[in-house]
């Protein structure tokens, strides 16, 4: 299974894309960011969506992406 982790400058920005996100029946969950992703506040939104469309709809609110790592389990 693939997912992206999408890092952010705070967990408010955090809370608020999983509930922005969750609204629009997109899956995604609050996670802590790994070490070697040092952007941002130490939490990230991970998300299994196309990542482009969802950082579209994310920047467009006003959500900013420090950084973006995709990872396969």
């Amino acid at each position: 299974m693939k997912y992206t982790l999408l890092a952010v400058s705070s967990v408010t920005y955090a809370m608020k894309a999983k509930k922005l996100l969750n609204s629009m029946g997109i899956f995604c969950e609050v996670s802590k960011t790994p070490k070697n992703l040092a952007s941002g506040c130490g939490y990230s939104v991970r998300i299994r969506d196309n990542p482009g469309y969802v950082t579209g709809i994310l920047e467009k609110s006003g959500i900013a992406i420090k950084d973006r790592m995709t990872v396969e389990m």
